[in-house]
C-alpha cells in the first residue's frame, strides 16, 4: 500500500521518481481500509528534505500511511518558506485542542545540542507533547536530539557533550536480535552518525524499563526502546540520504567551521569521491518493523489509543 498525502506536497513527487508508492487523498479514500494515522514533528531547519526522508521509509511497507506534518506552534523556522509552513503543518496546539489521536508519532532531531534542554525556547511546550503522547499516542518514535530529549525527560537520562564531534558511518551491533523493532536484521550494520553529544549506556542500564538494541563500540548507545512509554528513541540517522553527511561536511568547510572528515563514509576517507550509502536497506527494515508492529498492535478504534 502506499503512503498517504497531499499530491502537492515536494515529498510527493521526489518519492514517485524513486517508485515509492504514492497516492493523493482522492485516490486514497477509495480503499476500505483504516489507514494508520502517522504524524512527524518536524524540528529540522532543512523541513522539506526532513518530511521526505522519512516519508520514504514509512512509505515503503506494504499498509496505507496518513502523514500529518506538525510544528511547534510559536517557533518560526527561518530555512523553510512561510508558505510551505502555512500549506502542510499544522501547530501542535491545534493538534492538542482537536483531540486527534494517533497510531504512530515520529519526533525529529533538531541542531541545539549544545544548549541545557531547559534552556530550549519550545522546551515546555515539546515536553507537553511528550506528556501528550501517552493519551494521543499509540507508538512514538524520538529521532537523535528528539530521542535524547524524550528519554532525559521520561528517565532524567542526561546528555553529555563530546569533544570531538561523532562524524561519519560507524558499525552497531544488534543487541536484541529476538526484538520485533529488528526482524531481518544482520549481527550488525552500518548506521549515519552526526552529533556533538551522547547518551551513555551505564546510565541507560540504570534507568527502569529502557533496553538497548543496537549499540556502537565507537559512538555508543543507538536504539533504546522505552516499552512503558511505547518509545523507541533512536541517536543516530537512519533516516539520512547517501550525500547528508556530505552536505553538513561541505557546509561546515565552505564556513570555515573546524570539522574533520566524515569516518567511514567516503571510499578510502577520500572526500573527492562519491560516498557509498550502506545503511539504506538496514533504514527501511527498521522503519517497516516499526509501521508493522504499530499495526498489529494498534486498536482498530482509533478513540481507544491511549485507553491503557
Amino acid at each position: 500500500m502506499p503512503i498517504k498525502f497531499p499530491s502537492d506536497l515536494p515529498a510527493y513527487d521526489v518519492l514517485s521518481r524513486e517508485g515509492v508508492m504514492v497516492m493523493g487523498e482522492d485516490e486514497a479514500s477509495r480503499q476500505d481500509i483504516r489507514p494508520l494515522k502517522i504524524a512527524l514533528l518536524n524540528l529540522m531547519p532543512k523541513k522539506i528534505q526532513t518530511e521526505t526522508q522519512f516519508a520514504r521509509l514509512i512509505g515503503a511497507t506494504p499498509l496505507q500511511i496518513e502523514l500529518s506534518l506538525v510544528r511547534m506552534t510559536e517557533h518560526k523556522t527561518r530555512n523553510t518558506a512561510a508558505a510551505h509552513m502555512e500549506t502542510f503543518y499544522r501547530p501542535f496546539a491545534e493538534v492538542e485542542a482537536s483531540g486527534e489521536k494517533f497510531d504512530g508519532f515520529l519526533i525529529t532531531g533538531a541542531p541545539i545540542e549544545h544548549l541545557p534542554f531547559t534552556e530550549v525556547t519550545y522546551w515546555d511546550e515539546l515536553t507537553r507533547v511528550f506528556d501528550w503522547t501517552q493519551s494521543h499516542v499509540h507508538s512514538t518514535f524520538g529521532v537523535c536530539w528528539g530521542g535524547m530529549a524524550m528519554i532525559y525527560h521520561f528517565h532524567g537520562v542526561r546528555k553529555h557533550m563530546l569533544p570531538a564531534k561523532a562524524f561519519g558511518c560507524f558499525r552497531h551491533r544488534n543487541l536484541a536480535p529476538a526484538s520485533p523493532y529488528l526482524r531481518g536484521f544482520s549481527d550488525d550494520c552500518v548506521i549515519p552518525v552526526s552529533r556533538w553529544t551522547e547518551m551513555r549506556q551505564d546510565e541507560i542500564d540504570a534507568a527502569p524499563g529502557l533496553v538497548t538494541l543496537l549499540g556502537s563500540d565507537e559512538s555508543g548507545p543507538c536504539l533504546v526502546e522505552d516499552a512503558g512509554h511505547r518509545a523507541l528513541y533512536i541517536f543516530n540517522h537512519f533516516e539520512y540520504d547517501s550525500d547528508t553527511l556530505k552536505q553538513e561536511y561541505d557546509r561546515d568547510i565552505a564556513n570555515g567551521t573546524s570539522i574533520n572528515v566524515p569516518q567511514n563514509y567516503y571510499p578510502d576517507d577520500d572526500p573527492s569521491q562519491a560516498p557509498q550509502n550502506r545503511w539504506r536497506s538496514h533504514a527501511h527494515l527498521l522503519y517497516g518493523n516499526w509501521i508493522n508492529q504499530i499495526y498489529q498492535t494498534t486498536p482498530f478504534d482509533q478513540n481507544r489509543i491511549g485507553a491503557y
